[in-house]
């Protein structure tokens, strides 16, 4: 535990994967909110 840096740790990966879960879950929500908005004028 004493060899360990803060801050040396290669996290290229991490954070690609958090980039593509923030990017699928903004698309998400915009389908999802362009859905409702769909469903709300066909009722009207």
């Amino acid at each position: 535990m004493a060899d360990y840096k803060h801050g040396s740790m290669d996290i290229t990966e991490q954070e690609k994967t958090f980039n593509s879960f923030i990017t699928f879950t903004i698309r998400t929500v915009v389908t999802i909110i362009v859905l409702l908005l769909l469903l709300a004028m066909w009722n009207a």
